[in-house]
Parts: C-alpha cells; sequence; structure tokens
C-alpha cells in the first residue's frame, strides 16, 4: 500500500492523459454527426474547471480547454436538464422560448427538434467512436509493429489437474477450443480463464494426427500481473512453444484492419461473456477495476516499458506503444460502458428514443427523473464495487489492520 502511494504519479499522470484522449474521442463522436445534421452547439471541453484556453468559431462554438484533465463534453444548445430527453411539457418551454427569442425557423438548429433517428445516431455515435479509435490503434500497431505469435505448445501437464485427466501430453499442440481456430498461447490462456466449471473441448496436434481432449477449467486464485490477487479458471497445462515456432507477423493495411476489427471484437466479446458470467453466479467480479485499479495498471505498464530498455529513444518509443496499447483498451471498455441500457449513459437515451420512435412522444418527466436516479443509483454502486476490488488488491485493509 505505502509503495503504491508512494508511486501515485506515476500511476495517475498516464492514466489522466490516456483517459483525457479517449474521452475526447467519445466526444468528438457526438460533436462530428451532430454537426454533420446541422445541431448547434455551445460548447466543446477538453477538461474541466476553468478555462486555460477559449476560443469561439465561426459556428458559435466555443472550444475550451479546462485546467482539470479529467476527460470533457459537449454541450447543445437547449439542454436544460442532465438526461437530455425533455418531456412534452420540456419541449413545449423550450420550444416556445426558442421561437419567442429566435422565430420558429431556429427550431431546426436545435438538437431536441431533430428527428429521432438523428438524435439516436448522435447518441451512438460517442461509443463508435471509442471503437473505431480502438481499430485504428490495432491497426497502427498490427501494420508497423507487428505481433509475436506463440504457439500453444503444451510444455507441462500438472498431475492431478483437469489437463492431466483429460489426456494432455507435454508436445501437445493446442489448435481449437469449442470449434474455435487458436493460433496463440494467450488466446488459450484468455478463454481458459473465463471458462470456470464449463467443459471445453480442445483439438489437438499429437504426433502428426489430431485428438480431441475435454476438460473443465476449475476456479484458482491467482496473483494479478498489476498486483493483487483474483479468481479464474485453470486446467494445470504450461505453454511453451519453442524457439523455432514463434513467429513475428507484420500485416498488411487490409489484414491489418481487419485484426484491429477481430482484436476490438475479441474484447468486447469478452467483456460480455464475464459481465455475463457475473450475473449467472459463474464469476466473482473481482476482475472488475475502478479508476484506482486503472491507474495502477497505468502505472505498472509505464513502469514495464521503462524497465525494458534504459536507452532513452527505446524508452520513449516503448512508453508510446504500451500507452497506445492502454488506450485503446480502455477506449473499448468506455464504449461499452456508455451503450449499457442506464439512463445516465448513452445507452439509456438510445432506451429512451426507442421509446419515442413507437409510443411517438418522449417518456414522461416523472420516469425520466427515475430512470436518472436508478441509473446513478446503479452507476455508484459498480463504482463502489469496482474500488472495493481495487482496494482489495492493495491490501489496504490489511495495511489499516497494520496500524491498529
Amino acid at each position: 500500500m505505502l509503495e503504491f502511494l508512494a508511486q501515485v504519479p506515476l500511476y495517475v499522470l498516464p492514466f489522466l492523459l490516456v483517459l483525457t484522449v479517449v474521452v475526447t474521442v467519445h466526444e468528438l463522436g457526438h460533436f462530428l454527426v451532430a454537426r454533420a445534421f446541422g445541431v448547434k452547439i455551445d460548447r466543446f471541453a477538453i477538461g474541466f474547471g476553468r478555462a486555460l484556453l477559449s476560443r469561439t468559431d465561426k459556428h458559435g462554438t466555443e472550444w475550451r480547454l479546462g485546467w482539470i484533465p479529467a476527460g470533457g463534453y459537449v454541450k447543445f444548445s437547449g439542454d436544460l436538464d442532465p438526461s437530455s430527453v425533455p418531456d412534452e411539457a420540456g419541449l413545449a418551454e423550450l420550444k416556445g422560448r426558442i421561437v419567442a427569442e429566435q422565430g420558429p425557423a431556429a427550431l431546426r438548429d436545435y438538437y431536441h427538434f431533430k428527428p429521432v433517428w438523428q438524435r439516436a445516431l448522435v447518441v451512438a455515435a460517442g461509443p463508435l467512436a471509442n471503437f473505431v479509435l480502438a481499430i485504428f490503434i490495432f491497426t497502427l500497431l498490427f501494420s508497423l509493429i507487428g505481433v509475436q505469435i506463440l504457439p500453444a505448445r503444451v510444455a507441462q501437464v500438472s498431475e492431478g489437474s483437469p489437463a492431466a485427466a483429460a489426456g494432455f501430453r507435454e508436445g501437445d499442440l493446442i489448435t481449437g477450443i469449442n470449434g474455435r481456430r487458436v493460433d496463440d498461447s494467450r488466446d488459450v490462456t484468455r478463454i481458459v480463464s473465463l471458462s470456470s466449471g464449463d467443459q471445453l473441448r480442445f483439438l489437438v496436434e499429437r504426433d502428426g494426427a489430431e485428438v480431441t481432449l475435454t476438460a473443465t477449467p476449475e476456479r484458482e486464485v491467482v496473483v494479478d500481473p498489476v498486483g493483487g490477487r483474483i479468481s479464474v479458471g485453470r486446467i494445470g497445462l504450461g505453454l511453451l512453444p519453442a524457439v523455432d515456432e514463434i513467429r513475428h507477423v507484420r500485416y498488411g493495411p487490409l489484414a491489418a484492419v481487419g485484426e484491429g476489427v477481430s482484436q476490438t471484437a475479441d474484447v468486447l466479446g469478452t467483456s460480455l461473456r464475464y459481465i455475463g458470467r457475473i450475473f449467472t453466479g459463474r464469476e466473482s467480479g473481482d476482475q472488475l477495476s475502478g479508476p484506482i485499479g486503472i491507474a495502477k495498471a497505468s502505472g505498472a505498464l509505464t513502469n514495464a516499458a521503462v524497465e525494458a530498455n534504459p536507452d532513452p529513444g527505446a524508452t520513449v518509443f516503448n512508453l508510446v506503444l504500451t500507452m497506445a496499447s492502454f488506450a485503446a483498451i480502455l477506449s473499448i471498455g468506455i464504449g461499452f460502458l456508455n451503450l449499457l441500457p442506464i439512463p445516465i449513459l448513452d445507452g439509456g437515451h438510445l432506451v429512451f428514443y426507442g421509446y419515442e420512435a413507437v409510443a411517438k412522444k418522449p417518456v414522461a418527466a416523472r420516469y425520466q427523473e427515475a430512470g436518472f436516479r436508478v441509473g446513478l443509483a446503479l452507476l455508484a454502486c459498480l463504482m463502489l464495487f469496482a474500488t472495493w476490488n481495487d482496494l482489495q488488491k492493495l491490501n489496504l485493509f490489511k495495511f489499516l489492520g497494520g496500524l491498529a
């Protein structure tokens, strides 16, 4: 715990930098689609708090740089409430005020009087921008740097493990799991870790022949790569390819885009699977991290990048690559989180717009307000739970107990 506190600046600064970039791209998605539909926008802000820099463009939009680097936001003209989905009474009041001040023709410039499908696209553009950013980063990494492929060659089978019971042998090469092709040992680790209690069917290459083996991962508590302990699925295999089996692949432009899309889809699929397993009671949720855990992860990545090579040029290069990968993962996470059907998030707005499209009228104010409160409570609970996980991993409670 004391070590973490001593390194807080190292952890927090990279995290805030990456978070600001990712959130700015998210808000830029909203902004660009809204501008394309002719929506009047009052402000585009990077950061919060007092403005360090500010200018107003020819469209009347204020571009502001705040002194607190923790995200950003877009403010559409006419936004009066946190949900940005006023009910019929709110729309009537807003319409009357705009007509009285600017005339009926001005209504077409306001977000709330755009067709519901346009408003839905503006909302969806934020998470979509996050996914596009991740694909763009992965594409650059796959094309410019490439990726190391580590075949899933079995080097060790733990005695008494599910793998031993399934009949795995040293030298086996895992080529598929549940009908899905596997080329890299990290894919095997990822699938197995999220499958405790689920039977998995492995396709194995052995002495030139294909063998099918079945094993069920058991939950095991392991040390998290960035500190703390988490529970994951394990079958008792040690995977280590021979040196001549390791390949370094750099993809062409089109193939890199395809790999970028595939990587983004894999991260999303893993997130959905993990959350689904939490709700069905098959995962404890101890892998969920809040701001503390994410900041600690960014600091650990920064440390690893610095220690990889002491040469200043190599250190900068490693830092850029590491932070780029971290930004891609964080961008997917923020895009995914915002699509959850919680009223104060983009996904909640889309739910409201779906109702409006069917009912031909906005959700009543009392239901919006209730939804907003429930959504805020859900987010607060999620944040508290994730923060509890982070503090547990930091051994804070043992630290406080030691002070007594």
